[in-house]
């Protein structure tokens, strides 16, 4: 199919902003699907966080997430993704394996962070998260990663990301 929908993918740590600024392109009227690990930890896998086959059941999940973008994108529709590049045993080397997955769609990586600081403090707030779990998860992320734009969510509102988002990837879109 010649015309392939754009996967944008929100690399960052939980509580760095992901979600806020999908909202906020929701918000702007972007047409797009969503995908998130969360989405996906939540529904497909069944192992409680830290039990035996935990990381492989959720590698197995992100990778047909994956999967499931790039036929979305196949079928033209552009995917906004709020995941994580980790490097735990399970997804490594998880940068090059999602690399081949979306080999034959247009990716677009964004990195959504701010201070580990403050998405501690964000995570202290959120039900569904604990205080460490940015910090956990900083010293698994993916080292390497090529940006196509960075945002930090501590200097920019949700709506000021998404409107760089808009700018850079959807121009031909709204």
């Amino acid at each position: 199919m010649a015309n392939k929908g754009t996967i944008i993918y929100l690399n960052g740590v939980t509580s760095s902003g992901k979600t806020s600024i999908v909202e906020a392109l929701r918000a702007k009227g972007a047409d797009f699907y969503y995908l998130s690990d969360d989405i996906f930890e939540d529904n497909i896998i069944d192992i409680e966080y830290d039990a035996p086959g935990y990381w492989e059941a959720l590698a197995e999940a992100v990778f047909l997430m994956y999967r499931t973008a790039a036929l979305f994108s196949d079928h033209g529709k552009t995917v906004v993704l709020d995941s994580m590049l980790l490097e735990k045993s399970a997804f490594i080397p998880h940068y090059e394996r999602m690399l081949e997955i979306f080999r034959e769609q247009p990716l677009k990586v964004v990195d959504v962070h701010c201070p580990l600081e403050i998405c501690r403090q964000r995570s202290a707030q959120r039900p569904d998260r604990y205080e460490n779990q940015p910090q956990e998860q900083a010293n698994l992320m993916a080292q390497n990663v090529r940006y196509d734009l960075r945002l930090d969510t501590s200097r920019l509102t949700p709506a000021e990301c998404a409107e760089k988002i808009l700018e850079q990837f959807f121009w031909d879109r709204i």
